[in-house]
């Protein structure tokens, strides 16, 4: 039923198009990953019926084969996904993927993304995409890399002669860590997720055109996400194309 009502909101609203993020937050309210900013030759749009009826085909064909996959690769693992489209109003395109407070894994997709993709094998790319976070575990490991950082940071400062609580320096240090190895993460991801989404008989690297159209955010030290050109490439490398 959120499914439905976000479709109805989708005939009624505009949407600017904007660089999509995808991040592993451990929140259930999404924060995108970076600010957004205007794609690059955008290209035709779907209207809001196509992209309703593209997104609840591709989530039914995906979810099955997500799933197993989950059970398949991994102990102990919750893997009963529930999906769902964020329609909250001015929400720039992006997906994501959470936890609920009893561990159920969320994937969410904000309609101004249901809007920008092109086709289904889109769609499809970015579902396998937000799924492989779960199931290799970034969020945890996201999590222990912030413990790290804050810890070290913490060390460090006391050396120095200066009081980690107050100055703030834990709190630079995880967020430090937590970027450490998330262009790594995003990579991981883009590799499971070209084999769901080939599994679930669409077309990975049609899919990953979808990042010929956003803005490029090179080799940035502590980026959140890797040069486009790489995530192309590691599409490609994971079907063998």
């Amino acid at each position: 039923m959120r499914i439905l009502i976000a479709f109805l909101a989708l005939g009624a609203m505009g949407c600017t198009l904007q660089t999509p993020t995808s991040s592993g937050s451990s929140s259930v309210e999404p924060t995108p990953a970076s600010a957004p900013a205007q794609v690059n030759a955008p290209g035709p749009r779907l209207s809001a019926r196509q992209a309703a009826n593209n997104f609840v085909e591709v989530a039914e064909t995906m979810e099955p084969v997500v799933e197993k996959a989950c059970r398949d690769l991994t102990e102990n693992l919750n893997c009963d996904f529930r999906i769902v489209v964020d329609d909250r109003p001015n929400q720039p395109p992006n997906a994501f993927q959470t936890l609920e407070r009893s561990g159920r894994p969320v994937l969410g997709f904000t309609l101004a993304l249901l809007r920008d993709v092109r086709n289904k094998d889109e769609i499809a790319f970015v579902f396998g995409h937000e799924a492989a976070h779960h199931i290799r575990g970034h969020l945890a490991r996201q999590q222990q890399n912030a413990t790290a950082g804050a810890a070290i940071a913490g060390i460090l400062a006391a050396g120095l002669g200066i009081d980690p609580g107050s100055s703030g320096v834990m709190d630079i240090g995880a967020a430090v860590g937590a970027r450490s190895y998330s262009k790594n993460f995003e990579l991981e991801a883009d590799q499971l997720g070209a084999i769901l989404t080939q599994r679930a008989g669409y077309d990975p690297v049609r899919g990953a055109e979808y990042f010929t159209r956003i803005p490029d955010p090179g080799n940035k030290f502590l980026g959140t996400h890797p040069p486009n050109a790489a995530r192309i490439e590691t599409v490609r490398r994971a079907v063998g194309r």
